[in-house]
C-alpha cells in the first residue's frame, strides 16, 4: 500500500497552526510505518526536502515537483496521474487537495475562520480559502478536523453527511523537563521583560483578539505588569502594534516576535498567566502549550477552546472588554487559584498526544486505501 502525502506546509522553517500538524504527522507516521506490513509512504513537496524531516529510508521517500506556481492544481495532479506506480490514497493535511485525482483523496480541515470573519482575510487568501475548500471538501472521501466545533461547521457549511468528517484531536508535545532549565535572568535582560507579565502566544492576525487584550490590559491598574506579546506578524496586524500606544499602556506591552523554541518553555513557566481570547479557534493548541509548561490559561468561552481547556482554564467573553480584564485581575490576586488551574492543567494536557492523533489518522487512511 502506498500513502501519498502533501508535505509542503512541514517543509518550512517556522512550523505554526497547520504547519506544526503536518510536521508532527510525519514525524508520528515515520514511526509507525513498521507497525504496517508493506506500507509505503511518498512525501510529495515543491521543494528539497529540509534537514528536520525524517531521512529517506525503505519504504519513505520524498518526490520533489515542480512547477511551484500553481501545484496543487497543475504540478501534483499531473503526477498523481502520470507517474507509477501511483499512491492507493493521497492525505492532504491541509485544506488544499489536488484539483483532480486518480486516487481517493482526504484532506485535513482545522476551522472556517474565514466563513465566520470574512473581513478579517486578505481578499486574495479569502478567495482561496472559499473556493479551494470548497472543492476539495466535496471530492474528498473524508475529511479530518481537530475538534467537534469544526466539524458541526464543516457539516453545516458545506452540507457533508456527518460521517465524512472525522475529528482527531491535534497532540502535545511532552519533552523532557529538562528543556526548561534555561536561565530566565538572562531572557528578562535579552527581550527587556519585567518581573511580572502576562502572556499571549499565536501569530498576530485580528482574529486572535489581541487589541481587546491590550485594551484589557490597560484597565487592571498595575505598573509594574508587563503584557508579553510573543508571535510573528500575520495579517492586518497594524491596529495590534498601534493599540499600546491608543491605549497609554506602551511602556508595557512588549511585542517580541518570534521566540526560538528552547526559550518558550521558561517564558510560560514564568508568567503569570497565558491569555488568549481568540474569536474563533480550529482547537487552540497554545492552551494546551500553556498547561503543560505550567502556567494558568485564561481563553474564551466559544468554538472549539473549552474542548482544548476543559476544567483547567478560566473563561471569558472575548468580546467583552471588562470581563478579559476582570479575569486577569482575578488570576493576578487570587495565587491559590493560578495554582489550581497549573494543576488541572497537568490532567488536561495528558489527555492529547501527537501519536494518538497520528495513529487515529493512519488507521482512517489504510482503511479507505483498502477498500
Amino acid at each position: 500500500m502506498i500513502i501519498g502525502i502533501d508535505g509542503n506546509e512541514a517543509n518550512v522553517e517556522r512550523k505554526v497552526g497547520i504547519g506544526e500538524y503536518a510536521y508532527e504527522l510525519l514525524m508520528q507516521f515515520v514511526n509507525l510505518k513498521s507497525q504496517v506490513s508493506d506500507l509505503k509512504f511518498v512525501i510529495y513537496l515543491k521543494n528539497t526536502p529540509r534537514e528536520d524531516l525524517p531521512s529517506e529510508q525503505k519504504n519513505w521517500q520524498y518526490r520533489v515537483i515542480g512547477p511551484k506556481k500553481f501545484w496543487t492544481q497543475f504540478g501534483l495532479p499531473l503526477d498523481l496521474f502520470f507517474h507509477k506506480p501511483r499512491p492507493d490514497i493521497f492525505f492532504t493535511p491541509t485544506h488544499y487537495a489536488p484539483r483532480f485525482a486518480p486516487m481517493p483523496t482526504v484532506v485535513s480541515v482545522m476551522d472556517l475562520s474565514y466563513i465566520h470573519f470574512p473581513e478579517l482575510f486578505k481578499k486574495s487568501d479569502l478567495y482561496q480559502l472559499k473556493n479551494w475548500t470548497s472543492y476539495s471538501v466535496r471530492n474528498a472521501v473524508k475529511v479530518f478536523t481537530i475538534s467537534n466545533a469544526s466539524k458541526d461547521d464543516i457539516i453545516k457549511v458545506y452540507k457533508v453527511p456527518e460521517d465524512k468528517v472525522v475529528v482527531t484531536y491535534p497532540g502535545i508535545k511532552h519533552e523532557s523537563e529538562m528543556i526548561l532549565e534555561k536561565n530566565m535572568k538572562d531572557l528578562r535582560k535579552k527581550y527587556g521583560i519585567g518581573e511580572d507579565y502576562i502572556l499571549y502566544v499565536g501569530t498576530l492576525q485580528p482574529r486572535k483578539n489581541i487589541v481587546r487584550l491590550i485594551e484589557a490590559f490597560s484597565k487592571i491598574n498595575h505598573d509594574n505588569i508587563f503584557l508579553v506579546i510573543v508571535g510573528k506578524k500575520g495579517w492586518l496586524y497594524e491596529e495590534i502594534l498601534s493599540a499600546p500606544k491608543k491605549f497609554k499602556v506602551e511602556n508595557s506591552v512588549k511585542f517580541l516576535d518570534f521566540v526560538p523554541e528552547k526559550e518558550l518553555p521558561i517564558i510560560y513557566r514564568n508568567a503569570l498567566c497565558f491569555v488568549l481570547p481568540s474569536l474563533y479557534e480550529g482547537f487552540g493548541l497554545p492552551v494546551l502549550e500553556a498547561m503543560k509548561y505550567g502556567c494558568a490559561v485564561i481563553t474564551s468561552n466559544i468554538s472549539s477552546l473549552p474542548e482544548a481547556g476543559g476544567d483547567a482554564a478560566l473563561y471569558v467573553d472575548p468580546m467583552s472588554v471588562d470581563d478579559i480584564a476582570s479575569k486577569i485581575k482575578m488570576l493576578i490576586n487570587d495565587k491559590k487559584l493560578r495554582n489550581d488551574l497549573v494543576e488541572k492543567g497537568k490532567k488536561q494536557v495528558k489527555k492529547f498526544s501527537w501519536e494518538k492523533t497520528a495513529k487515529e489518522t493512519l488507521s482512517v487512511l489504510t482503511k479507505i486505501a483498502n477498500e
